[in-house]
């Protein structure tokens, strides 16, 4: 005859739930549904360098490199839609592309004069770059 089992219960597995990939709010936003909706977008800008000028994209139909003043006001609307984030590739100068990458190093390049405006305005925007 077999005996009862006087175990306690297992506990709940995971223990914990690790969350080293979520923690901004618009990251959880991102994951937290099954249904599509704008916080789940993450809006693509082209970026290049000068002021208050945009130029289209002949290779994309209807896309346009935004200079970083525009990019804020695409930003603004972004998120006035609920879209939490935005990607930004900019469009690198050929003479500042070298063979070891040196501009992407550079605290001035478009990418970071771009992130440090839109991060100053809008500090609750998602950029990733």
């Amino acid at each position: 005859m077999s005996q009862p089992c006087h175990l306690p219960p297992l506990p709940p597995f995971p223990h914990s739930r690790p969350r080293r990939l979520r923690r901004a709010a618009w990251s959880r936003r991102l994951v937290a549904e099954h249904c599509l909706r704008p916080a789940d977008l993450i809006l693509p800008v082209f970026v290049m360098d000068g002021s208050d000028c945009e130029v289209s994209i002949g290779a994309m139909p209807g896309v346009v490199r935004h200079s970083p003043d525009r990019v804020l006001r695409v930003a603004e609307r972004a998120l006035e839609a609920g879209i939490p984030a935005l990607a930004l590739f900019p469009a690198t100068p050929l003479e500042a592309k070298t063979e070891d990458g040196r501009e992407a190093w550079n605290p001035e390049n478009l990418v970071c004069r771009t992130l440090r405006l839109l991060k100053r305005q809008l500090p609750e925007l998602g950029l990733i770059a």
